[in-house]
């Protein structure tokens, strides 16, 4: 009989979520009303930063985020390939160029050592990204962003509730931005949603113009003469990036729970470790000291491309449904048109032919994770007596 593990992740939805969203439904608000600004301020209250901007998605988040930076045409954006295309598209949005550095094969984070050596006079903006919920060596690249004077915006999508030290990734302790993401498999979710942190006033004003078409309504600020109460001004090219109170509304009701999202995935997790751990023909992913992984994914490494395939197709036919994340950004067919070639990465090369994310999420319960780790096992003792 099939298992019905129908994702590697989803979202964990209660009655409380749904009468949160309908109690706003009811509301006069929908969009631009409290549930938005009350969701930034506990956010921001969360991860321990200044300020929060909520907006329509992650790459919203990502996109101005770099608009708030400045990112222009001609610049550049130094970010991993092992990634979400979002990561490195933010940069291409600006007329920009994404510049890839390969990765720590053992983790599947940016090398910060690489860094350095892909920076030029054009660099602008490094995008660490906390794979899987992994935090990258973050006062390393800080030192390295400071030294050329770049800006810092963590890719933190994975990294709700994760931490990097005594560091909690979205704080900006050691960057200038960090953005997050809010769909279904994300550790709380508002549909679609995403959301920007900053301890940067500055930055907190711009992203707020980016995300409302770059209007400004405040009268101190306008530059024209003010025709009354009634007058706003387009002072940039901006965006409708905007998010709905409802989506708010949730947001707040997952908010409340994410600690305990984070918990059992980490259970999840350590329940993985302890049959993977030691096991043939597979590798995990292991955090250090410094690290907290709040887990959005959870990776293993077979032993090769072969593996890999005979393995996924042998857990989708037990319906497990997995998947891979990520196929190297310049692999995609859009950037092979731009010109970048396959073997820049190799390190990211070689982890995507490796990797698979099995399931994980809070609502996993036990008996469906030994099928999955039954089934991983079987697989794998199956492939070697095949040899």
């Amino acid at each position: 009989m099939k298992s019905k593990l129908k994702s590697y992740g989803r979202q964990s939805i209660d009655e409380e979520d749904i009468k949160a969203v309908s109690d706003v439904l009811r509301s006069d608000f929908l969009t631009t009303g409290p549930k938005v600004a009350e969701f930034e301020q506990k956010f921001a209250n969360y991860v321990r930063s200044k300020y929060a901007v909520a907006v329509s998605s992650g790459t919203a988040a990502l996109h101005v985020a770099c608009l708030a930076a400045g990112l222009k045409e001609n610049d550049e954006l130094i970010t991993t390939p092992m990634t979400f295309a979002a990561s490195a598209n933010c940069a291409l949005y600006c007329g920009a160029k994404p510049v890839f550095v390969d990765i720590h094969p053992e983790t599947g984070l940016i090398d910060e050592t690489k860094i350095e050596n892909k920076i030029t006079k054009q660099t602008k903006i490094i995008i660490p990204v906390h794979y899987s919920g992994l935090s990258c060596e973050m006062e390393k690249i800080r030192k390295i962003a400071k030294k050329h004077r770049l800006i810092i915006i963590e890719d933190a999508c994975h990294a709700l509730g994760a931490k990097y030290k005594k560091s909690k990734i979205g704080d900006c302790r050691y960057s200038d931005m960090a953005v997050f993401s809010f769909h279904p498999v994300k550790h709380i979710t508002t549909g679609e949603g995403g959301m920007i942190t900053t301890n940067s006033k500055e930055l907190y004003e711009k992203l707020k113009v980016f995300r409302n078409h770059g209007i400004v309504r405040e009268p101190k600020k306008l530059i024209s003469r003010n025709e009354g109460p009634w007058y706003y001004e387009m002072q940039e090219l901006g965006f409708n990036y905007r998010i709905t109170d409802f989506q708010c509304a949730l947001g707040l009701s997952q908010l409340k729970k994410v600690d305990g999202f984070i918990n059992k995935r980490r259970e999840i997790a350590k329940r993985y470790n302890d049959a993977f751990g030691n096991q043939q023909d597979l590798e995990i992913i292991r955090e250090k000291e410094e690290q907290f992984n709040s887990y959005h994914l959870y990776i293993i490494k077979t032993s090769s491309r072969k593996n890999r395939l005979l393995l996924f197709e042998r857990l989708k036919e037990k319906g497990i449904s997995c998947q891979v994340h990520y196929i190297p950004v310049y692999w995609h067919p859009h950037y092979q048109k731009l010109g970048y070639k396959k073997g820049a990465c190799p390190n990211a090369e070689n982890f995507y032919n490796q990797i698979i994310s099995i399931p994980m999420y809070p609502t996993l319960n036990r008996k469906e994770q030994e099928f999955v780790i039954k089934t991983i096992k079987k697989s794998i003792k199956e492939a070697e007596e095949s040899r």
